[in-house]
């Protein structure tokens, strides 16, 4: 996933959202969660300057996200209720971040356990740059699916929001 990921929050956002559970908070968490896997990209670039795959990083296990929301979700529940749809909105964002990765990169589900890789469709390098090899890959269509739907629940919210406005 190169584009995808910050747009397919933002559907999960708005899905939840649109559900009834609309805290102020489930946006904001859906749009983090979505992306927080990739914060390691500055980990990446800034200190392991390119060496190591970012899906080797603890960010990308999913494991360690389940882990993390297995302590993290009762003492939310516990300490602050009123954060806890928000709180499930992020560690959902998280996983819907890690399956679309697995969509056409290796992903190592079982970390710390196991390294074995699990990617539904292997890229094969067949251009000068992998991104031109990801961008014209026919898995691209699954991100450009993603962002569309995207921009057309942005563009609804958009028209309710005037609407209501012209109304009041």
């Amino acid at each position: 996933m190169l584009i995808a990921h910050l747009p397919a929050g933002f559907v999960l956002g708005t899905l939840v959202r649109d559900l009834g559970r609309g805290a102020r908070a489930v946006m904001p968490a859906a749009l983090l969660g979505s992306v927080a896997p990739d914060l390691d990209m500055f980990y990446f670039y800034l200190v392991d300057g390119q060496q190591t795959h970012h899906h080797s990083y603890f960010t990308h296990w999913p494991l360690f996200w389940t882990g993390l929301g297995v302590v993290a979700l009762p003492l939310v529940k516990w300490l602050w209720p009123q954060l806890f749809a928000a709180a499930m909105v992020f560690f959902t964002a998280v996983m819907t971040h890690m399956v679309l990765d697995s969509i056409a990169a290796p992903m190592q589900w079982l970390m710390p356990f196991s390294d074995v890789t699990v990617e539904l469709v292997t890229i094969p390098a067949r251009y000068s740059h992998w991104v031109l090899s990801f961008i014209l890959h026919w898995t691209f269509a699954l991100e450009l699916v993603i962002c569309a739907w995207a921009a057309l629940l942005a563009v609804r919210q958009l028209r309710q929001r005037k609407l209501r406005e012209s109304r009041a």
